[in-house]
């Protein structure tokens, strides 16, 4: 013969188990990594937008984050109504005012459509992450330098695996990973910080190591006037994150 619950007994238990699920606590560990919305790839005709984790430090519509490296500190590089600033001539480089730490630093650059000089004289800018190595901007489409020294190099430091410029006047993509010093599980250091960089999403430097001793280390972004009209849009940096573990095994 077979019996039922009576139906009081049956809320009883679907209102203790719904209790028990409004119960757990807020500060529970994560299970699985946190949601997030990867904004829209920008193109060299149309600018994207940053994913939803990421501190924007450049937009297009100010210079709000942003100061000049000489005197009083103000920027004097050109704002554009597409969106970009451009380096001005003497106008000094610029740095962002807050100091970053170590993950993705996405920037957008464009050299000159018009092309004028050769080897270091054609487009010449730099980014610095951090305040750290250089990663050179030039124009290096059809135009030969030192290898060191061309678009994509940690200037003076590591040369890029391949030249993936586009054409001048087009725009382009730099994403820098800034990896932590590596250190033991006492603490002990086994490689500096390094850089790996993607240039027009193509694979340039992995784990190129730099001038990163501390893992508490932080910096202003900064990008270099050396003179060339060189413009820049769509700057974003994530800060850097470590995975959650792997599930311990039952």
């Amino acid at each position: 013969m077979k019996t039922s619950l009576p139906a009081a007994v049956l809320l009883l238990l679907l209102a203790t188990t719904a209790t028990a699920l409004d119960e757990v606590p807020e500060t529970a560990e994560p299970t699985h990594p946190p949601i997030v919305d990867p904004g829209q790839p920008s193109t060299p005709a149309k600018v994207g937008s940053a994913p939803s984790d990421a501190i924007v430090l450049f937009d297009g519509t100010n210079f709000d984050m942003w100061e000049g490296t000489r005197g009083d500190k103000t920027v004097k590089w050109k704002l554009l109504e597409d969106g970009s600033m451009e380096v001005t001539k003497g106008g000094g480089s610029l740095r962002t005012k807050e100091r970053y730490g170590f993950g993705q630093y996405h920037i957008e650059f464009r050299t000159p459509e018009v092309v004028k000089g050769k080897g270091q004289g054609r487009g010449n800018s730099g980014v610095f992450p951090m305040g750290k190595a250089e990663i050179q901007v030039l124009d290096s489409y059809d135009n030969l330098t030192y290898r060191d020294g061309q678009c994509g190099a940690i200037y003076k430091r590591h040369v890029p695996i391949v030249n993936a410029c586009r054409q001048p006047g087009v725009w382009q993509t730099y994403d820098l990973i800034v990896h932590p010093p590596l250190l033991d599980a006492e603490g002990k250091k086994l490689r500096n910080g390094a850089y790996t960089v993607l240039h027009n999403g193509v694979l340039i430097h992995a784990y190129a190591e730099i001038n990163a001793s501390r893992a508490t280390d932080a910096g202003q972004l900064s990008l270099q006037d050396h003179g060339n009209p060189v413009r820049y849009r769509n700057i974003w940096h994530r800060p850097w994150a470590e995975p959650l573990p792997r599930p311990s095994k039952k």
